[in-house]
């Protein structure tokens, strides 16, 4: 993630070592908690000293608030491209694929959102409702314009928003209940998520549209 404006611009040594702590919190936070993962820990999966590691995390709870921050950030960004004056299946469809490709590419990062929303969001409730319901309600007056332009049938957007949410973040966070399932011999999961895909492109798409 680039650094915000305002900040001294990180070398390409700072950026790849704070992208090697980020990946280590995450695999420590979503093995043990916020409660059960230490610095050191962290530290120790991250390769480095845990100095080292302060001088681009001060505290714990800033370590564990980024690693949700850039979350939270690679599903906005796609949610953030819907356009209004697209096509609705074009437009849903490749949020929905976006949504499912983190979920393959990044399951144990919506598993520690899904944990961090199971205890209240106590660090995450500023971004929820500030960033997050600004472009909610944004996206959802786009689905609105949607139906009034008959493009769509008459739904309340923001269960049709929170329909794609769990559908998609499934994926990732009852991977477990899946394999149990399906299995988990070689190619299972390409395949599961080639069928997710498709299934729900079928059920949301054909539903939507006006008969």
């Amino acid at each position: 993630m680039a650094a915000v404006t305002g900040e001294t611009p990180r070398t390409r040594i700072q950026q790849e070592n704070r992208e090697r702590i980020l990946k280590a919190a995450l695999d420590m936070f979503s093995r043990t908690g916020y409660r059960g993962t230490t610095l050191d820990q962290i530290a120790a999966a991250a390769g480095m000293s845990k100095p080292n590691m302060l001088y681009y995390f001060r505290t714990k709870e800033e370590l564990y608030r980024s690693v949700l921050q850039e979350t939270l950030e690679d599903w906005l960004t796609p949610f953030a491209k819907l356009d209004p004056d697209g096509d609705p299946s074009a437009e849903l469809g490749a949020y929905i694929s976006a949504k499912l490709a983190h979920a393959r590419i990044n399951p144990k990062a919506s598993r520690l959102f899904a944990n961090e929303i199971l205890q209240g969001a106590p660090l995450l409730e500023k971004t929820l409702k500030g960033r997050l319901k600004d472009l909610v309600e944004e996206k959802s007056k786009a689905i609105r314009a949607w139906i009034a332009a008959g493009k769509m049938v008459p739904i309340e957007p923001l269960h049709l928003i929170y329909m794609i949410w769990a559908a998609t973040q499934h994926y990732a966070d009852f991977e477990t209940q899946m394999d149990a399932l399906e299995g988990t011999e070689p190619g299972t999961r390409e395949k599961r998520f080639e069928n997710a895909e498709r299934t729900l492109f079928t059920v949301l798409f054909n539903g939507l549209k006006p008969r």
